[in-house]
């Protein structure tokens, strides 16, 4: 009959073999590898390197910006203080509450640990023994006990996802605050590159930053308290038993030094994989996003494979770093379970078997009743048990022995088991490194952004990929722009200041976010009742002109004079649509409290819309409370009509329109000028059409080469000289065809052209010999003909 050791015995040398066949297996096949083959093939066989390089914008953080790799290092700690700080206002702010209150959770669950161990021993000593009645009520006490167990335990879940969520709220609200103060929203998007997608910060990162906070903080003081309270408990056991406490010591300590130094050494940058994982996701959801918003024009286009297999590569980036994480973790896991859960295991039972071997004599412990509760005292916070039996002859019996180490047994599993959660934590704290980077350099580019700081990565034309752009050294300073005269430290020279009635500028360049001058210096005053339209060719900077003005884009250089903004209302193309009521889009931006303060009643509103020909669409749509999808419901030119009519409710001193009735029919647009004209708002035009040119009093002409005209505008002489230049245009289109066909006649004819004769191919150049020409040509072509006719 084979013994018990000798089956202990095969069955560790066969759990060794089948381990180490497994690993071998998975090593030498490479089964770690086959789903990233996989995913290369379904990625065209692209390696990670060649998929990333081909997606557009993945890696774009900015000109000149280094990026940062995240790390638990000192600034890891400096920037999550200061996330902090914007969460833990004071120590009686809601967050902090619950912080106590959960530590206080935390706290409990570890004094119910050590009294349920200590249960766990007087259910054991009852059994060894063999006292029926005490086993009974120990099983007794262990039901009670449950149910405050079982209440901590959810509380401890309850009060980390109720602080996940402060969190998260306090975070969400002050980022948002951040984020549309000083036009912070548009800035990151268009004047700097540093927050490729300010979207999944805004969402993803801070959820998850926020959920990270509360379950590393919970993964920590929990093992904390457990090791701290336990090991004290298991030391006054031993001491009270004279038991050898030193090689325990040395062998618990040894342990913990050497595998927490070997994992390490050997755990992966989770930090740096993590923060990569969000920029991929980040990007992913980027590239649906442009599918959405321009689904017609792909539709139009025909282009849904290559926006498919830009969304394919972009996925198998994403799904190529998470495999890699994954396979990382394969290993370090394994690892990690086999240093915590076996090496350990293995030193705990020394642990506990040496001190309790080399007892002496039974623990005394002072306390009234044997299973008395843990209380919340220096005291009795030890004092976890009572005799352990009736005995006075201070010896040790078999119950006492099984008593002491079955208890001390479950407080060293609950110590080793707090120590590994605490070993464990150090990925998740290297992830809320990853997040803490994110999360902090969305709220450093919001800064910067507020004080006009940009940075962008420019192309220069015609040079290679990265290379800057050439633009006068004081274009490219630190965008810091000087408001009332100028802020000490300020890098640019640009001045912007506030005026009533006032819209002037003094040598203001007018340069573009990717550093394209434009224009070198401007210089115009545009006082109340100058209409001004705005012409020149494509590219020349009519509308970059009208984003300096309403302060969208930064002044670089000279002195901007402008009204405050309540008295400038922009109208562009592509008129917004908010999501709310039909009363919603006329007064928007005002919210209905707002219009109710300002004592506009819905009656005025239809007047308004009366005005700009869009009454109707209130019946249509079912009154003004009516809440719709009104981007997709209302054509191209109610849309317009709807953005001229809250320039009507606004009753703003200055308008600036741009392209805004590009789809509004002529008379309606006119109507609608003439209404603006009249309650005394200064037009300041960008338009092709020369029907608005009798509702302007001056015009700024650009000539697309960075020169500018801006003179007095006489709309009648104007129209005149345009239509003569339409007359020019069409009778010289008309003159190689009519060159054409007289060869093709006198080549029939086999005769000559006195046109032809003279200047065979050469056409005629000026325009007033391009009548004289034609009308010869005609009239040789004529008696050709009747020549011929003749003939015949």
């Amino acid at each position: 009959m084979p013994t018990v050791q000798s089956k202990i015995l095969q069955y560790g040398a066969g759990g060794v073999v089948l381990a180490g066949g497994i690993f071998a297996t998975v090593k030498l096949t490479g089964l770690d590898k086959i789903f990233a083959r996989q995913l290369s093939g379904y990625a065209g066989n692209l390696t990670d390197q060649e998929l990333t390089a081909q997606l557009p914008g993945l890696h774009d953080h900015g000109a000149g910006g280094k990026r940062n790799v995240p790390a638990l290092n000192r600034e890891f700690l400096v920037r999550l203080r200061k996330l902090l700080s914007i969460v833990f206002t004071g120590p009686f702010c809601k967050q902090s509450i619950l912080l106590f209150m959960h530590t206080c959770t935390l706290v409990v669950r570890t004094f119910l640990s050590i009294y349920i161990a200590n249960l766990d021993g007087s259910i054991v000593k009852a059994i060894v023994e063999r006292q029926p009645r005490d086993f009974v009520l120990q099983i007794l006490k262990w039901l009670v006990v449950a149910v405050p167990a079982t209440f901590i335990n959810s509380s401890i879940r309850y009060f980390e996802n109720t602080l996940s969520l402060s969190i998260r709220t306090k975070m969400v609200n002050h980022a948002y605050t951040e984020y549309f103060r000083n036009q912070a929203y548009y800035r990151v998007s268009n004047l700097d590159a540093r927050l490729a997608n300010a979207d999944q910060s805004l969402t993803d990162d801070l959820r998850a930053f926020s959920s990270t906070v509360a379950h590393v903080y919970s993964n920590v003081t929990k093992p904390l308290l457990d090791m701290l309270f336990m090991c004290y408990t298991l030391y006054r056991m031993a001491s009270s038993a004279r038991a050898n406490l030193s090689t325990s010591s040395i062998i618990g300590t040894s342990v913990f030094l050497v595998t927490g130094g070997i994992l390490r050494l050997c755990a992966p940058s989770f930090g740096k994989l993590v923060a990569e994982q969000a920029n991929r996701n980040g990007y992913l959801r980027y590239v649906n996003s442009r599918v959405v918003s321009n689904g017609e024009e792909i539709a139009f286009y025909g282009g849904h494979k290559v926006e498919q297999r830009l969304l394919e590569r972009a996925y198998m980036a994403l799904a190529h770093q998470m495999q890699l994480i994954f396979n990382k973790k394969l290993w370090y896991i394994m690892l990690e379970q086999f240093l915590m859960k076996y090496v350990w295991s293995a030193a705990g039972l020394f642990m506990v078997a040496i001190p309790i071997m080399s007892a002496t004599k039974k623990p005394k412990v002072s306390g009234g009743m044997p299973h008395a509760p843990v209380e919340d005292t220096p005291g009795s916070a030890v004092a976890v048990y009572d005799h352990l039996d009736n005995s006075d002859t201070g010896e040790v019996s078999v119950s006492d022995r099984t008593h002491a180490y079955t208890m001390a047994r479950n407080l060293l599993v609950s110590a080793a088991d707090a120590l590994e959660r605490l070993l464990a934590s150090y990925k998740d704290i290297t992830e809320l490194a990853g997040y803490t980077s994110r999360v902090s350099n969305m709220f450093d580019v919001f800064e910067e952004v507020k004080k006009g700081n940009y940075q962008r990565t420019t192309v220069a034309s015609g040079g290679g990929k990265g290379d800057k752009k050439w633009v006068p050294s004081d274009y490219r300073n630190s965008h810091q722009v000087q408001y009332s005269g100028g802020a000490a430290g300020s890098q640019l020279c640009g001045i912007v200041e506030e005026q009533e009635d006032c819209l002037r500028m003094e040598d203001v360049p007018v340069v573009t976010p990717n550093y394209d001058v434009v224009c070198d210096k401007l210089s115009i005053e545009i006082k109340p009742g100058m209409h001004l339209l705005i012409s020149g060719p494509n590219g020349c900077g009519k509308s970059s002109l009208l984003r300096i003005l309403c302060g969208l884009w930064p002044v670089y250089r000279g002195r901007l004079t402008k009204p405050p903004t309540r008295h400038m209302f922009y109208i562009p193309q592509k008129p917004y649509m908010t999501l709310g009521s039909l009363r919603s889009q006329v007064i928007y931006p005002d919210t209905v409290q707002e219009m109710t303060r300002k004592g506009v009643t819905d009656a005025e509103l239809m007047d308004i819309l009366d005005t700009v020909h869009l009454q109707h669409i209130v019946q249509r749509e079912g009154g003004w409370d009516a809440i719709n999808d009104w981007q997709d419901l209302l054509s191209g030119g109610e849309k317009q009509r709807l953005g001229m009519a809250r320039l009507f409710y606004h009753k703003p001193r200055f308008g600036l329109l741009d392209e805004c009735t590009s789809a509004v029919s002529m008379d309606v647009e006119g109507a609608m000028y003439q209404a603006l004209k009249d309650r005394g708002t200064t037009l300041i035009t960008i338009t092709h059409r020369p029907s608005l040119w009798r509702f302007h009093t001056h015009l700024l002409q650009f000539d697309g080469e960075g020169g500018w005209r801006l003179e007095a505008l006489d709309s009648s002489a104007r129209l005149s000289l345009r239509e003569e230049k339409e007359q020019l245009e069409a009778q010289l289109s008309g003159l190689p065809t009519m060159q054409k066909r007289l060869r093709q006649l006198c080549t029939l004819l086999g005769e000559d052209s006195v046109l032809t004769s003279s200047r065979p191919e050469t056409p005629v150049g000026s325009a007033a010999t391009a009548v004289p020409a034609a009308a010869a040509g005609k009239s040789t072509a004529a008696s050709g003909k009747s020549s011929a006719s003749k003939a015949k």
